[in-house]
């Protein structure tokens, strides 16, 4: 007999002790940029580039995320408590992060490590989203554990019922319909690095990346209950208007990569 839904009710909290604790999310963050750091080791050891050079990029990745995706949550969905509590900014620790603002905070530092470093600056993101997406499906795992950003209501036998949270009824698992997506769209990316290698087109792979991740977030937008009280009533929310200027990039990319004759 299928289960009508799925009772989640996961302790966020892995262990704690001395008022510190070890959670979920903090650990899979942590894994996001460990497989990515490897993933580029990978990279960047095919190319003959040193380790030294991808310790650079790990540094401006790290900074460019962290801050990118807290600023994002912050500014972007609740303006008027952080810009009243400042210091609540700086606490990480109590969720809050912004897959856009990640995004933009990435694309800024990778812009200023490609000028410092001499690199083009579509050749960094074509190696950068690889691991990126594989990133994405960790985070999302992550919102898993701590039991947010979840769907509406759904009466399909995988439904989860996030008990930390009150729900009584079934909702959409869309943190797990993000992070599978994000994780056939990082083996996609890769497999395309691995047949083509140094010989594909700059700008390709992050063209595919921007169009495939923020198409997926666009629609899943559809079935996720709103993150944040204004988004009530509005035809699109904060997440797909943010998702929108992402697509039509990747696709201006993709057309320019296209016509280039460059390899």
């Amino acid at each position: 007999m299928l289960l009508n839904y799925i009772n989640w009710n996961i302790n966020p909290e892995i262990v704690g002790f001395w008022g510190l604790s070890i959670r979920y999310y903090g650990l899979l963050f942590a894994s996001a940029f460990f497989f990515g750091y490897l993933i580029l080791q990978k990279i960047f050891k095919q190319e003959g580039l040193t380790i030294e050079l991808l310790d650079k990029l790990t540094v401006y990745m790290a900074v460019g995320t962290v801050l990118g995706a807290r600023l994002g949550h912050c500014l972007f969905y609740q303006p008027e408590y952080y810009l009243s509590n400042p210091w609540e900014i700086i606490k990480i620790w109590h969720g809050g992060l912004a897959s856009h603002g990640a995004a933009i905070g990435i694309l800024a530092s990778l812009f200023y490590f490609s000028k410092k470093n001499k690199k083009p600056y579509l050749w960094t993101l074509d190696r950068i989203v690889i691991a990126v997406a594989l990133g994405g499906f960790f985070i999302r795992m992550g919102n898993l554990m701590n039991s947010e950003i979840y769907g509406i209501e759904t009466s399909l036998p995988w439904g989860f019922i996030f008990i930390r949270e009150g729900e009584i009824i079934p909702k959409h698992p869309t943190q797990i319909y993000e992070a599978l997506s994000y994780l056939v769209i990082f083996v996609l990316l890769y497999t395309i690095y691995n047949k083509k290698g140094t010989q594909v087109k700059q700008g390709l792979i992050f063209s595919i990346f921007l169009i495939l991740l923020f198409t997926v977030r666009f629609f899943v937008e559809f079935i996720k209950e709103d993150q944040v009280r204004f988004e009530q009533g509005m035809s699109l929310n904060m997440g797909q208007w943010l998702s929108i200027p992402f697509v039509l990039i990747g696709f201006f990319l993709l057309y320019r990569s296209f016509k280039s004759k460059q390899t």
